[in-house]
């Protein structure tokens, strides 16, 4: 690739970023007026039957609301409900519109509450930090749902806003790299042989060879870490090795789970680190680095509690009064209050961040005003695959950093992108600096963008795995990581047989590699749509235009037959000894999915069914893969998408066991043709007949 110039490609990158918050904007709306609360509860994006249980003020005077389930709901045991809402959705808290109500009733129902942030998720209660002061939560019986995240959009456009804007005078080395105009500097074979004192011993070669080959390089190191080959491990020796040379670090992700677990894992090594954000993970190890309870433990902290009690108590006697008079009067003082706090607050915290040499946040969290004017050697972002472009350049423009290490694996799935036109083969075109125009989507990552413009000598890959049976690591190893990676000794012929408590050696646990092929047309496929709508022949028409990026709308492929057979493969499993909760089974289509839950889940509530995507970064003792396609015109849609592939091939630690249609799934590509031939050839190869998936049944 040629370099590109740096006016265009920022410009660019708005256009497509446009694209894809009409397109959330649309969806959003979509869903919201023409499904039934219900219909959003079981697609994961609203949780009902809520009610309000309390409030307190948490970090910046935002009031923070405490929901759980109506104890009318539920049985009495007070869990949530599966939802797929996350710390750091945008979500508004409103009342609960009626199951009769007709869908104009329904139509903008979210809009009329209060929006907020989901700051903490329990297994009985969420946590929203509202987004406006002088705002009430509504009584009764209340909703929660997902929003589109305007905030993060408005965050990357003015990130692409200030690079267009940039004069060419002000580009440091790093961003002439970043863009081709200039290469990176040459690495001596010293520096690369230079003698390092490990703080970890049992390091592998290979994450040896990637931490010095980064801390050699000048100005940026991709770190190209596979399924299982302890990418985070590396990174976390890397700081470690980075830290007595002076050097300041931000360390990013684009999840606030994948800086979570960096944080977890730098915990135990005591040095001073900082983790700015909402915690994803509530353990100890993770909560005792947040701002939240940094500040309450600083020597400053006691003047801050004292106010943010004062808050507290004066917000619970307006939710007491119904005189109007008295309300404003609070509400002046409450106002007030905040005001002092957050100017308290700030000095606590511009303490807590200037005097932390390992900061730790969001890659949309870097661009938040606690690190406004703060300065870092070093960017490192892990799981740099799976984040936006532009999400990096949040970090990467806002600290002037010297140097960026990316952590990633742009062979596992990219970042999800719902406007239609943004896939690849339909993105923008870009000039670059000799006039040649090139392809341009929101799916090119930074990582992919690097490894085109300065090829594999700006990369070091890990190759020793630590997670799969050598049987289950042959095929993706060999198709997708030129045969490079080798099983831990470990790990390599490790079988369910093995697991640390009693399972009966059978068929199923003694085999590593599975695969049941349904061909001859006995399983085939069905075709419906995931959810159902109430809607008019204007929405219809909307639907059809959306459908192909919209999995809760569009028509979702599903396979009665071959859900049965999954079934009967993780009965003999657990009936074996081998625990529900050792089990995934999981599938590319969400038609499948909500096939299997209700198949499945109410005889086995602890093995967790899932889709594919839901799944990356995951692992499970044994992994259960539904393929659904099959049909007479060997059509396999997006299943040929091979990323895809590669996160469901490489869950399991001990016992993969695929299930699908050879004849069908093999014509899709060369890929799952080379797939399809590996499994007939080292799987323990079955054929069922449809006695097998009823047997169960009986």
């Amino acid at each position: 690739m040629k370099p590109l110039d740096i006016p265009t490609f920022a410009t660019t990158q708005l256009t497509l970023l446009d694209y894809e918050l009409q397109s959330e904007l649309e969806e959003t709306h979509l869903l919201t007026s023409t499904h039934s609360p219900s219909i959003l509860q079981r697609a994961g994006l609203a949780i009902l039957n809520l009610t309000y249980s309390g409030q307190r003020t948490g970090l910046g005077g935002k009031t923070l609301i405490d929901l759980t389930l109506d104890p009318a709901i539920g049985g009495g045991s007070g869990e949530l409900p599966s939802h797929g809402l996350r710390v750091g959705d945008i979500c508004a808290i409103a009342e609960q519109p009626k199951g009769v109500e007709r869908r104009k009733e329904r139509e903008g129902m979210e809009n009329r509450g209060v929006e907020g942030v989901v700051t903490k998720v329990q297994k009985d209660a969420v946590t929203v930090a509202l987004d406006r002061e002088e705002v009430e939560v509504p009584g009764g019986k209340l909703w929660l749902v997902k929003l589109v995240n305007d905030v993060t959009h408005k965050r990357l456009h003015q990130t692409m806003t200030r690079l267009q804007k940039m004069p060419s005078e002000e580009y440091s080395q790093l961003t002439h790299v970043l863009f081709g105009q200039a290469s990176p500097t040459p690495i001596s074979e010293k520096a690369l042989q230079a003698e390092i004192e490990w703080h970890d011993p049992t390091l592998n070669e290979s994450q040896k060879d990637a931490i010095r080959f980064a801390l050699a390089s000048k100005e940026i190191a991709l770190i190209h870490g596979p399924p299982g080959t302890g990418k985070t491990h590396t990174l976390i020796e890397l700081i470690l090795q980075l830290l007595p040379k002076h050097t300041r670090l931000l360390v990013c992700g684009p999840s606030n789970l994948s800086v979570d677990n960096i944080v977890e894992r730098l915990s135990p090594h005591r040095i001073p680190l900082l983790r700015l954000g909402h915690p994803a993970r509530l353990l100890p190890a993770v909560l005792s680095h947040s701002l939240d309870v940094l500040t309450k433990s600083s020597d400053a902290a006691a003047l801050v509690s004292d106010i943010r009690g004062e808050i507290d108590d004066k917000l619970a006697a307006v939710r007491k009064t119904r005189n109007g008079a008295e309300r404003r009067e609070v509400r002046a003082e409450v106002k007030e209050l905040r005001r002092e706090l957050r100017q308290r607050e700030g000095r606590v915290v511009g303490d807590l961040v200037r005097g932390c040499r390992v900061v730790l946040c969001t890659l949309h969290g870097a661009g938040g005003f606690h690190l406004k004017g703060e300065k870092f050697d070093v960017v490192i972002v892990d799981e740099a695959s799976q984040a936006l472009e532009a999400q990096c350049w949040i970090p990467i423009l806002g600290c002037g950093a010297e140097k960026v290490v990316l952590a990633g694996d742009h062979l596992q799935l990219p970042p999800t992108i719902k406007s239609v036109n943004l896939k690849d083969g339909d993105g923008k075109k870009i000039k670059t600096a000799g006039e040649k125009e090139v392809q341009m989507t929101l799916e090119t990552t930074l990582f992919d963008r690097l490894l085109a413009l300065h090829g594999d000598g700006i990369k070091r890959m890990l190759t020793t795995q630590y997670r799969m049976h050598e049987a289950i690591m042959a095929f993706p190893s060999r198709a997708l990581y030129d045969g490079q990676l080798i099983a831990a000794e470990a790990v390599k012929s490790r079988l369910l047989t093995s697991l640390p408590y009693e399972v009966q050696p059978t068929d199923d646990t003694s085999a590593p590699l599975v695969f049941w092929d349904t061909q001859g047309g006995d399983f085939p496929e069905d075709s419906q749509p995931s959810l159902s709508s109430d809607e008019n022949g204007e929405e219809k028409q909307k639907k059809e235009r959306m459908k192909a990026n919209m999995s809760l709308l569009a028509e979702s492929k599903s396979n009665a037959l071959e859900a049965a057979l999954v079934r009967r493969h993780v009965s003999r499993l657990i009936a074996a000894g081998v625990r529900e909760e050792d089990i995934a089974v999981i599938t590319p289509y969400n038609g499948q999915v909500s096939l299997l839950v209700g198949l499945l889940k109410g005889k086995f509530p602890a093995m967790e069914v899932g889709s594919v995507d839901g799944f990356q970064g995951r692992e499970k003792e044994a992994v259960v893969v539904s393929l659904v396609r099959s049909n007479a015109e060997r059509e396999v849609g997006f299943l040929g998408e091979r990323r895809r592939l590669n996160v469901a091939m490489t869950r399991p630690k001990r016992h993969l066991c695929v299930i699908g249609d050879s004849e069908t799934v093999g014509r899709g590509s060369k890929f799952l043709k080379a797939w399809m031939t590996f499994l007939e050839e080292h799987a323990d190869l079955r054929y069922p007949d449809l006695a097998d998936a009823q047997e169960d049944e009986r």
